[in-house]
C-alpha cells in the first residue's frame, strides 16, 4: 500500500478500552497546533495499531516517527460499531484506507464465532490491505477497480450478493460509497447498516463542533455522537 504506514502504539489504558470504530488523537510535532484523528486500526494487549494514508503535514511527521520515540495521544474517543445480540453473520464494506478501523471488528467477530466476510476495494492491488493481516477465519474478497484483483468492481457491487446473507452491514470509505449506499434501500431494506464518517476535527472532543453533521435528528458532532452512524440517519446530501 503506496503512502501507507502501519505504526504500533504502547498505550496499556488506551488499548484496553479501545472498541472497533473508536479513535484517537495525536499531537503531530510543535510546529501544528490542532491534533491528528486516527481510527484504532487494532490492539494486542498493551498496544494499540494506527494504519493511515499521508495525506498532509501531520500524517507525514506521524510516519517518520521511530522505535522508541514518544507520542502525544489522547483516546480512546467517540462512540465504535455495535454487534447486536443475536447477530451470527457481518458484511464489512471497506474503501480504501476505510479497512483500517474494520479489522478490528473482524477480529472481534471472529473470535466471537460469528461468520464475517470483508470485502475490501481499492483502485489497484498494491492498494489493497495485506491479505496476510486478516484474521484466518474472516472470508475476504479483494476488489479492485482496474481488475488487477482476483475481481474487477468497488467494494458496494458486493452489498447485492451478501446483503440478504448478512444480520448486519458495517462499513467505512469515502462519502461517495455512502451515498451510493444509501441509494440502494430497495436492496438493503430494514438491513441494520452503520457507517463510520472520517470528518475533519479541530478538538476531538466536543468543544469546538469543527466536525458538525446533519441528521435526521438534527445536528451531530462526529467526534462525539460518532463516529459510528447508522446509515440511514445522516442526510447525505448535506455532507460536502
Amino acid at each position: 500500500m503506496p503512502g501507507v504506514y502501519l505504526i504500533w502504539v504502547e498505550a496499556p489504558d488506551v488499548a484496553a478500552e479501545a472498541r472497533p470504530g473508536q479513535f484517537v488523537t495525536l499531537r503531530c510535532g510543535d510546529h501544528l497546533p490542532l491534533r491528528r484523528p486516527l481510527s484504532i486500526h487494532r490492539t494486542d494487549g498493551r498496544k494499540l495499531a494506527l494504519l493511515f494514508a499521508v495525506v498532509g503535514q501531520g500524517t507525514e511527521w506521524l510516519s517518520g516517527r521511530l522505535v522508541g520515540e514518544y507520542v502525544d495521544l489522547l483516546g480512546p474517543l467517540g462512540n465504535g460499531f455495535n454487534i447486536h445480540h443475536g447477530s451470527q453473520k457481518l458484511l464489512l464494506i471497506a474503501g480504501g484506507i476505510g479497512v483500517a478501523p474494520l479489522v478490528a471488528l473482524a477480529e472481534e467477530g471472529a473470535g466471537a464465532g460469528l461468520s464475517v466476510k470483508l470485502v475490501i476495494g481499492a483502485e489497484t492491488a498494491s492498494k489493497l490491505y495485506p491479505e496476510d493481516l486478516v484474521p484466518k477465519a474472516v472470508e475476504l474478497i479483494r476488489v479492485t477497480d482496474d481488475g488487477s484483483a482476483v475481481k474487477r468492481g468497488v467494494a458496494t457491487d458486493f452489498l447485492s450478493p451478501f446483503a440478504g446473507w448478512a444480520d448486519q452491514i458495517f462499513a467505512c470509505g469515502p462519502i461517495s460509497m455512502y451515498r451510493k449506499m444509501s441509494e440502494m434501500g430497495s436492496l438493503l431494506g430494514a438491513k441494520p447498516v452503520q457507517v463510520l464518517l472520517e470528518q475533519v476535527m479541530g478538538c476531538g472532543v466536543g468543544a469546538c463542533r469543527g466536525c458538525a453533521v446533519m441528521t435526521r435528528q438534527g445536528i451531530r458532532l462526529v467526534c462525539r455522537d460518532g463516529p459510528v452512524f447508522r446509515l440511514g440517519e445522516i442526510i447525505w446530501d448535506k455532507i460536502g
